[in-house]
């Protein structure tokens, strides 16, 4: 009889976490991309409806947003490599867990760097 930890390699661990965190920050990319088209198609139809929305661009909300579309684009190119590298190094699928943590410990560094000289800039330091 099969143990309850058979079946796939990802079942609840990093691999599937990856996944679902992939997922996550590529449909998270794709919307801001898709508002950043129609608010910058925004200038052509109505110069002062375009500057109004640039204007909300500029309060405490919408640079948190910058924080969370930093952090996601960081993580989906990290993780990216990581996939690159399960998928095409024949290590790969065997040091995968290891490479998600690197993916994770690197995210975290970048963030450190970003995160405080975002926030100074945001609150005007």
């Amino acid at each position: 009889m099969a143990s309850a930890q058979s079946g796939t390699l990802y079942r609840g661990r990093e691999g599937m976490w990856s996944w679902v965190a992939h997922r996550i920050s590529g449909m998270l990319i794709f919307l801001f991309l898709l508002v950043h088209v129609l608010d910058t198609a925004l200038v052509r139809v109505s110069p002062e409806a375009y500057n109004e929305v640039i204007g909300h661009y500029k309060t405490v909300v919408f640079g948190l947003g910058e924080v969370g579309l930093v952090a996601a684009v960081v993580f989906h190119a990290l993780n990216g490599l990581r996939i690159i590298l399960v998928d095409f190094w024949s290590g790969g699928t065997r040091h995968h867990r290891k490479m998600f943590w690197g993916v994770v410990a690197l995210w975290v560094l970048l963030m450190a760097g970003f995160l405080p000289r975002h926030l100074m800039h945001m609150f005007g330091a």
